[in-house]
């Protein structure tokens, strides 16, 4: 089981449990071409405007861009985004700080 905690403010964390079964049929690839493809779709604006862009850019940017409705919502894209997040990192914890712009 993999665990995801999106934070915009100390008081508005949103947590959401990846279990194994939901991500069985989800490849690396698959997941990193959906954050990609989220990344471009929200127009989001690369940390670093030269050179390529690492992956835990585009999951910040990805959650920032996306926006604290969509996590506080827990719907599909919320879920879809935090099984790719477990599938790309393939850590039993995530902490993706907005404001710190971090992933830990």
């Amino acid at each position: 089981m993999h665990h995801l905690t999106v934070v915009f403010r100390a008081d508005r964390e949103y947590e959401f449990n990846v279990h194994a079964e939901d991500v069985s049929t989800l490849s690396k690839d698959a997941a990193r071409e959906w954050l990609q493809d989220e990344f471009d779709a929200l127009e989001c604006t690369p940390s670093n405007p030269v050179g390529k862009v690492l992956i835990l850019d585009v999951i910040l940017n990805v959650a920032k861009y996306g926006g604290e409705q969509r996590f506080a919502q827990g719907g599909e894209w919320a879920r879809k985004f935090a099984a790719c997040v477990a599938v790309v990192l393939d850590r039993p914890a995530v902490r993706i700080d907005i404001p710190g712009f971090v992933v830990g």
